[in-house]
């Protein structure tokens, strides 16, 4: 049987082009699984058609914007635009022009006051839309501001002014309009009109209607000026709040962040208890009249999936001729109650419902909650039931239960004052995947090339300079380092633990709202190890470009004395500074957030609304530094490439008279232990989310194979590698495949080793080509192939 062998270095380049074609295969198929469009199944429940005017269909019912009620949102609510002319003895006429108003809201003039007064930009006018026999009516009175007065001359108008009823309306309007704009408003703005509004609701009730709005106008000022340090802005508001409460037992009114309702007690029969029921349902962060109920002899299942706020109170009549009554207020949020010991970080919903009992004994309180959080940031991790202690100034949970979960935090009270609930979250970070499949495999691949080329570059390191050996050695060190950590400690150990518990039962005060997520120590470790080796890689091919500079285009001068211990000292030591000074700086308060994700052991980059920020690690400790490298070694590879491959170099023998072939070769090779790819790291920057996804892809192609690429251009291309090569798989042999040729017989051999009678097919000895650019390199072994035919003639063979 005659016998062939495969092609060796056909071979090595089937082997390695099959890993190639594997990984671009995956890269391929993972792009189009990620842009496939989505089938969205259809709804089981459609929204029905019919909801009118942007109401939104929810429970079986609509939710209608604020300019629109009835069952489909078909019914106006609103008071249409208009014009109003003032007519005054003391000051000329004007002409003010008002925008549509909500029934039971104040709407402002937009003629605003001019400049040169201390109101500036305030609104001059304002007027309310009522509802009168069912139709939204404009109040004929227009309420026109002295563009001269301030808050403070309007409190002093107020203590010093008579019980007339006309000169309290006056001021409690014209602190509506000073306060009309919340932005503007002060500190010192806030306290000075919550006083007023104080007194104005204890005293004056029959004007309560602006004073109503002007609370819910400073409920919606800044945050930030809300500085409870002061003492007389706390007394104020803790007065303010009080004088609610006890407004709502006789007063009705609902304003955009607060609702004030009450039940009046009837004749309880002869078990004298009642229970009186309060929810609000709000559309676009506003309250509505005609989503507050109020209801008596309701004890129905304080249910809230339909409503964001719900209370229940059972009470017992006291034997007593007065009436009794059941006064609720609902807060928007939680301006005017400040805690010392909760410390808010998120914008979610924080209502604070108010129960107040007049002529009767609280039996039983029941609350219950449907907070408004962005689920997709954040997940709810506890929450306490508490109410609010006056003498502590501060929230307190004694004689409060919690009886609810994730969905609807219920709470059970056994007296009555402003409840909430506060709650705690976690960050819904949204954890890295296990490795896709393409990192994996070139990681793994990129692992076992750099172990080869580490332990072929020291085998044959007297074939040349030790430094040129040395850098090599430590690029690739530090890279398959980092490729071992970065393939068994990328992912976080919390990724795979279940935060789907139900809230505790114990009512215990958070100190927060925000909850970290359990310290890692494991990934905190991983993270500096991959911080530093990485840093590493970068500066050994810094380092590495240099020296091929010194080699290749400084010829003439010899290079520095020592220079394999200065490499090493700034390619070890340099990263090892960096890494101390960015865990010194961020790494504070035992909060390991500060210097790496959660998502996964990699330095922090965001902040908490999830933006790249400038003062986390990621962007001055890492992402800086590569940059200026990378420039430095795009430089150098420009420079060497034109200079050494692609022009003539006198002073260079080695480049003269070079294939097309080699000199792509060459460019190639010296790309890719520049780390020049690492580049299109930068790409996947660009804020355009299917161009970010190719780049991530192609950076994921290119630079986790980067092991592959350097062993294939500096150990498997080598002639003394090829020989070794050719050397071991010399004795390996293949079996023989036979092929009736119809009497002739091909030979792909440079002789034949016997005569055959039947048609055979073989093939020859490997094929080698010398591609290596060192003047130290081996003579590789050229073996020509020939053809041979022959052919059956009578008696004799023809021999082509």
């Amino acid at each position: 049987m005659p016998s062939f062998r495969w092609d060796r270095r056909a071979l090595i380049v089937i082997i390695c082009g099959i890993v190639t074609t594997v990984l671009w295969i995956l890269c391929i198929w993972q792009l189009v699984l990620r842009f496939k469009p989505e089938t969205s199944l259809p709804s089981p429940h459609p929204q029905p058609p019919f909801c009118r005017n942007n109401g939104v269909y929810q429970n079986g019912s609509c939710l209608c914007p604020d300019e629109w009620i009835g069952q489909r949102c078909e019914k106006v609510n609103f008071c249409n635009s208009s014009t109003y002319t003032t007519n005054s003895s003391q000051s000329p006429s004007q002409n003010l022009s008002f925008t549509t108003i909500v029934v039971g809201r104040y709407g402002y003039s937009e003629e605003k006051c001019e400049d040169s007064t201390v109101n500036a930009g305030t609104p001059k006018a304002s007027r309310k839309c009522s509802k009168i026999d069912g139709i939204p009516t404009l109040d004929a009175l227009v309420n026109v501001v002295n563009c001269s007065k301030d808050l403070k001359s309007l409190m002093d108008q107020l203590n010093n002014a008579d019980n007339s009823t006309d000169i309290i309306s006056s001021i409690a309007n014209d602190t509506l309009i000073l306060t009309s704009v919340p932005e503007k408003l002060t500190t010192e703005n806030i306290a000075t009109a919550a006083d007023i509004a104080q007194k104005i609701l204890k005293d004056h009730s029959e004007v309560a209607d602006a004073a109503v709005a002007t609370v819910s106008q400073l409920l919606n000022a800044r945050v930030s000026e809300f500085n409870f340090t002061d003492n007389i802005l706390t007394n104020v508001t803790a007065r303010l709040t009080k004088t609610l409460e006890e407004f709502s037992l006789s007063g009705n009114a609902v304003q955009p962040h607060i609702a004030v309702q009450y039940v009046a007690l009837k004749n309880l029969g002869s078990k004298n208890t009642t229970t009186a029921r309060f929810s609000a349902q709000k559309v676009s962060r506003s309250l509505q009249s005609q989503n507050i109920h109020v209801a008596e002899n309701d004890s129905g299942s304080t249910d809230t999936s339909d409503t964001d706020v719900e209370i229940q109170i059972n009470v017992t009549k006291n034997n007593s001729s007065e009436n009794g009554s059941i006064g609720f207020v609902l807060y928007q949020n939680d301006k005017f109650f400040p805690s010392k010991n909760y410390k808010s970080h998120f914008d979610h919903t924080k209502q604070i419902i108010s129960g107040q009992v007049a002529n009767a004994t609280v039996n039983d309180v029941k609350i219950a909650f449907r907070p408004q959080y962005s689920a997709s940031e954040i997940q709810l991790h506890d929450y306490a039931c508490v109410f609010w202690d006056y003498n502590a100034n501060d929230w307190n949970t004694t004689g409060c239960t919690k009886e609810g979960d994730k969905m609807s935090l219920r709470c059970r009270c056994n007296h009555n004052t402003s409840f909430a609930v506060l709650m705690s979250f976690q960050i819904n970070y949204k954890y890295a995947e296990p490795l896709e499949i393409v990192s994996n495999i070139g990681s793994g691949v990129s692992i076992a090339c750099l172990t080869i080329t580490i332990l072929f570059q020291i085998i044959t390191r007297k074939t040349r300079k030790f430094s040129v050996t040395w850098v090599l050695v430590s690029l690739c060190t530090s890279m398959l380092i980092f490729n071992i950590i970065f393939i068994c400690g990328i992912e976080n150990p919390n990724a795979k633990k279940n935060d789907s518990r139900a809230p505790s039962k114990d009512n215990i005060l958070p100190n927060s709202d925000l909850i970290e997520p359990p310290a890692e120590a494991w990934c905190t470790a991983v993270a500096v190890l991959l911080h530093y080796f990485l840093l590493a890689t970068f500066v050994w091919t810094a380092l590495n470009a240099a020296h091929l500079y010194l080699l290749l285009l400084q010829t003439l001068r010899p290079l520095p004395r020592h220079i394999t211990l200065i490499m090493s000292v700034i390619g070890w030591g340099a990263p090892a500074v960096v890494v101390a000074i960015t865990l010194g700086t961020t790494y504070r308060d035992g909060k390991p957030l500060n210097y790496r994700q959660e998502e996964f052991c990699w330095l922090a980059a965001l902040d908490q609304e999830r933006k790249v920020s400038p003062t986390k690690p990621m962007l001055w400790a890492f992402l800086l530094l590569v940059a200026v490298i990378l420039l430095f070694n795009i430089i150098v590879f420009v420079k060497i490439t034109v200079s050494v491959m692609w022009v003539e170099n006198k002073n260079l023998t080695s480049n003269k008279k070079k294939s097309f072939s080699k000199k792509i070769f060459g460019t190639l090779s010296v790309a890719v232990v520049l780390g020049v790819t690492w580049s299109l790291g930068y790409m996947m920057l660009i804020n355009h989310e299917q161009t970010n996804v190719v780049f991530s892809f192609l950076f994921c192609i290119f630079n986790a194979t980067q092991g592959l690429q350097i062993c294939i251009l500096y150990t498997f291309t080598s002639p003394f590698f090829k020989k070794k090569v050719t050397e071991i798989f010399s004795s390996v042999s293949l079996p023989e495949i036979p092929i009736s040729l119809h009497s002739k017989t091909y030979y792909l051999l440079k002789f034949r080793s016997k005569k055959d009678t039947s048609g055979t097919f073989k093939l020859s000895e490997i094929f080698t080509e010398e591609t290596s650019l060192s003047s130290n390199d081996h003579t590789s072994m050229k073996a020509e192939p020939t053809i041979t035919a022959s052919r059956k003639v009578g008696r004799g063979t023809e021999t082509a």
